[in-house]
């Protein structure tokens, strides 16, 4: 039986990856509302259930480039979209960190409000959202790509350069329950790179997302 989206989340969250072989794996999607390609090291996985296995494969051979980076190809991305009839906003790095165990270093007071902006924002691309302000910043939980525990956080322009965004990205792996915790982040967003390493997230490979409009 082929791997499930899922499966592969799980396995990578472990350490083991899809075999670095150049090739790439086509699975349906978790859910109505996620599409879009995971690039790991020489491997990709493409995520669609509105574009058949012959089409994405046939795409990518017509493109003419390296295998190993045509998942990742402006135009097959473009063709995507064209095909699933779905946007998608950047290129994203992957990022995962285990759970922790204890409480999390930072005061952290969960917002209940559904009309909350940053709850609002969140429910757009995530299940079972869950927002905490602390002094200076916020950090969010919610089901994302696949079914994971995903984390999202904002510092406020005041708080910076004072660590607020490492110990957020940490308290997330303390709320986590036991699971791992993902994050995706904008390619030229060094400062939060920065952060979700020093946090002890591992940069496990680049996912292009693509939702509806």
């Amino acid at each position: 039986m082929a791997e499930s989206l899922r499966d592969i989340l799980d396995a990578v969250a472990r350490g083991v990856f899809p075999a670095a072989d150049g090739g790439t794996s086509v699975v349906p999607q978790f859910g109505g509302r996620d599409a879009g390609v995971i690039a790991f090291t020489a491997h990709s996985v493409v995520f669609t259930d509105e574009a058949d296995e012959g089409w994405v494969r046939g795409t990518l051979a017509s493109l003419g480039c390296d295998p190993l980076a045509a998942a990742m190809n402006s135009r097959f991305l473009a063709a995507f979209a064209e095909r699933t009839g779905r946007t998608t906003d950047t290129i994203d790095v992957l990022l995962t960190g285990g759970p922790l165990p204890g409480r999390p270093e930072v005061a952290l007071t969960e917002v209940a409000d559904p009309g909350h902006p940053r709850v609002v924002a969140a429910r757009r691309r995530r299940d079972g959202v869950r927002v905490w302000a602390a002094d200076g910043g916020l950090l969010v939980l919610g089901r994302g790509v696949g079914g994971r525990l995903e984390v999202a956080v904002e510092v406020a322009e005041g708080a910076r350069h004072r660590g607020l965004g490492r110990r957020l990205v940490t308290a997330a792996r303390r709320l986590a329950g036991g699971e791992p915790v993902w994050a995706q982040v904008s390619a030229g967003n060094a400062r939060s790179l920065r952060a979700f390493q020093a946090a002890g997230y591992r940069p496990v490979g680049s996912e292009a997302l693509f939702l509806r409009p």
